[in-house]
């Protein structure tokens, strides 16, 4: 007989925002009877994802790994069919995808990952701007949203992330990330100028229904993340 495990984080919210030093809950919810343990995985925006914790069946409380062992602010609270992640005093470092996973009948599965974003002080060195603020279009069109980054510090040391809000969605869900591209960035035309300017675009082609909704652009860079203003595409 085929088992089927299904893990949900979050009642399906995918995009989650706090300010420095709030408290935050990350949920995981699992449907199964044979739940061997739940572990958490923490993936750093441009970083590989690293262990946090794991939470075993008959244990009273969760084992940390790594930068996370001994840390206070770090909990996991452990129910019949939940395991939950809490982060105290959030720091901008917080600002990361979370994972929730399962371990059953030596099977590991994931849910479909939380991205939590800490906001700081708005920065005075980076700034973010989305292009065009609004954009109407007919099914099969093709359209390209722009994001444009200034900065005058960490030249090329971005992450970019697309998010997109659809009709009918209670939250954003994360649709493209760019890596480190350095070659789309380029230094002030003034000598001496630490300024730099990046542009990351989102080409759309063939467009349909399910493409309309507002599009958020997030660039992480020397420790925080900031958007853009948004984009609205209707369809």
């Amino acid at each position: 007989m085929t088992h089927v495990s299904t893990v949900a984080q979050s009642l399906a919210i995918r995009l989650m925002s706090a300010n420095v030093g709030d408290t935050v809950t990350l949920h995981c919810f699992h449907e199964g009877n044979l739940t061997m343990h739940f572990l958490w995985y923490n993936q750093p925006f441009g970083n590989n994802p690293q262990l946090m914790s794991t939470f075993y069946e008959y244990e009273k409380n969760a084992i940390f790994y790594h930068d996370f062992k001994g840390n206070a602010r770090i909990s996991v609270e452990r129910g019949v069919d939940s395991c939950n992640l809490n982060i105290s005093k959030t720091e901008s470092g917080d600002s990361a995808t979370y994972y929730c996973g399962v371990m059953e009948e030596g099977e590991l599965t994931f849910g479909e990952g939380t991205v939590l974003i800490v906001k700081g002080s708005e920065s005075n060195s980076m700034s973010v701007l989305q292009q065009p603020v609004s954009e109407s279009v007919q099914p099969g069109d093709s359209v390209t949203l722009n994001c444009r980054i200034h900065t005058e510090t960490c030249a090329g040391e971005h992450s970019v992330y697309w998010f997109r809000h659809g009709s009918g969605e209670s939250r954003p869900g994360i649709i493209y990330t760019h890596g480190d591209w350095s070659d789309q960035c380029e230094k002030s035309p003034e000598a001496g100028s630490p300024t730099q300017s990046c542009v990351y675009n989102l080409p759309k082609r063939n467009l349909s229904l399910s493409d309309a909704g507002t599009y958020y652009c997030a660039v992480a860079s020397c420790g925080e993340i900031l958007f853009g203003n948004r984009t609205k595409l209707d369809i």
